[in-house]
């Protein structure tokens, strides 16, 4: 795996100053105990409130120093990536911000956390701290274990305690609030890779059809491995296991946390799945989806749930200073606007036949759906590996039509054509074929032969799209065979669209379309798709007008 790094012993400091250089002017600020005591505070504090400290490994980004703000955490103390913060770390930490009021400290369960966060709340009791502690054990991957891992639900304590604190509350209260949320949270996570630390050799221990249910933070393996399935079926397995875990009554609080890797499309994706089922009717608040507690590159989520009472609820929606926290809303319905009606682009057309017309656009609707594969392919090459797949579906909805299409009139043809495939078709290749074919239509309607109509779509497609032939795109296989077209028939014209779809293997710099963004060497032997789509056309075309 491939990571942006410097030193790999810099890594944490420097990711820790580059939050600050970023960070809202007199809000953040560091110890100057770096490099082997990483605390951030809050640069506004008074240390008139209780103080609201955690920490641990780094890598969880933007767990925990993200959450150091009014409303939230008052310290983050940082340990190495993966590594408890020591002792000192966390004792420095409590004597740089804690007052009279004391300060509570909110920690993970795993051991090295408890243990160091443990050491330095007895030191600092004995040098007259008010020190209280809470662990946070939210992981419910192995139901029978006596020590459960703490996990992203440990954000929902930061929130209610900070909250608390910010409030004015007593060092008592916030203790006593934070430890029974701490009992009220259930967490569940899933990934389909494990995460690669910067600096460090990586090995994916999981198949290509493999992913892990039920797994910490860390990079640890989880509880079982699962095959790789629709989000649906994930997410109903999650959501049956956290139910078990959850409380008969009462309403939750849902957050829904980016491990690291997931898109935001699929993160969305996985809130509408979560949301539209079952489960979601006792979700009433909830939070993300987003990264909040990470694993660094991990391909996976985790869905976090905590009680609701009165207090949560209201220390749940109060606002903070922090931007990492994304704001509790309320779950709701997808709301639905009507659209407004657009206006006819082309009058009503009468259906008609013409058994040779619908022969070749059959013909052309086949052709091209079966090179779904081979034009994705291309495209992968030097763009997102979409063509063939935009190509079919413009063709389905042509297919769709069929039996309403005015074959007959070739001016409306290529009318509902272009219109058809302006809203069916996506991709810059939709929106070209559909200027192609509209201003092919409207010629037609002038009284334009089939060669003169094509070519006047020719013409209006490279002014509005901008290729030349030489460009290396479909203009090289569709201008020399309508040329031919117009001095010869369709033999040549397929003949020439196979030339000139051939031509773009050798055109190594693209002018136009998204080739041209990509480097020669990548180019070099591929064929333009557009390009092979257009010959396939007119062979297709060529066969059933002009057989051998």
């Amino acid at each position: 795996m491939k990571h942006f790094f410097n030193r790999r012993g810099n890594i944490v400091t420097e990711a820790l100053d580059g939050l600050l250089r970023t960070s809202q002017p007199g809000t953040l600020a560091r110890l100057d105990s770096y490099p082997d005591i990483k605390v951030i505070v809050r640069a506004d504090w008074d240390r008139s409130r209780v103080a609201v400290i955690s920490g641990g490994g780094a890598g969880h980004e933007p767990s925990h120093a993200g959450f150091v703000g009014r409303g939230m955490l008052t310290a983050a103390v940082s340990g190495e990536i993966f590594a408890s913060p020591s002792v000192d770390a966390v004792l420095t930490a409590i004597r740089a911000v804690t007052g009279k009021s004391g300060c509570l400290l909110v920690v993970k369960n795993y051991t090295g956390d408890r243990l160091n966060f443990g050491l330095a709340a007895e030191k600092a009791r004995a040098e007259g701290f008010d020190v209280e502690m809470v662990i946070v054990a939210d992981d419910i991957a192995l139901p029978d274990i006596n020590q459960p891992r703490g996990v992203a639900g440990t954000l929902f304590v930061h929130k209610i305690a900070g909250h608390l604190a910010e409030s004015g509350e007593s060092l008592t209260s916030v203790a006593a609030a934070a430890k029974a949320a701490a009992a009220d949270i259930v967490s569940l996570g899933v990934s389909y890779s494990s995460c690669s630390i910067p600096g460090q050799p990586h090995e994916d221990r999981l198949a290509a059809d493999q992913g892990e249910l039920g797994l910490g933070i860390h990079g640890e393996p989880g509880v079982e491995k699962i095959t790789v399935r629709a989000a649906d079926s994930i997410i109903a397995i999650m959501t049956e296991r956290l139910s078990a875990a959850m409380k008969r009554d009462g309403d939750y609080a849902l957050l829904i946390n980016n491990l690291g890797a997931v898109p935001p499309v699929e993160m969305s994706l996985i809130a509408n799945a979560v949301l539209g089922s079952p489960f979601a009717s006792r979700v009433t608040l909830t939070v993300g989806p987003g990264p909040l507690m990470t694993a660094l590159n991990m391909n996976g989520f985790s869905l976090s749930l905590i009680r609701l009472d009165p207090e949560r609820r209201k220390a749940l929606l109060a606002p903070v200073a922090p931007h990492a926290w994304l704001a509790a809303v309320e779950p709701r319905d997808v709301a639905i606007l009507p659209a407004p009606k657009a206006a006819k682009a082309i009058a009503a057309v009468s259906v008609s036949r013409d058994p040779a017309v619908e022969r070749v656009v059959a013909s052309v609707c086949e052709r091209l759906i079966g090179l779904e594969t081979e034009l994705n392919r291309l495209d992968a090459k030097a763009g997102d590996g979409d063509t063939g797949s935009t190509v079919a579906t413009g063709v389905r909805s042509i297919q769709a039509l069929a039996g309403s299409l005015p074959f007959a009139d070739r001016a409306a043809l290529f009318a509902v054509i272009g219109e058809t495939l302006s809203t069916a078709m996506g991709g810059s290749s939709g929106v070209l074929l559909s200027i192609f074919f509209t201003a092919a239509g409207k010629a037609s309607g002038d009284g334009a032969t089939l060669v003169a109509a094509l070519l006047a779509g020719l013409d209006r497609m490279t002014y509005y799209g901008g290729a030349r032939p030489g460009d290396r795109t479909m203009v090289d296989a569709l201008s020399p065979a309508l040329h031919a077209l117009a001095s010869g028939g369709f033999r040549p014209a397929a003949e020439a669209a196979r030339k000139g779809a051939e031509a773009t293997k050798e055109m190594r710099k693209a002018k136009a379309g998204r080739s041209a963004y990509i480097g020669e060497s990548d180019l070099d032997g591929v064929m333009d798709p557009g390009a092979h789509a257009v010959a396939e056309v007119f062979a297709a075309v060529a066969g059933i007008l002009e057989p051998a």
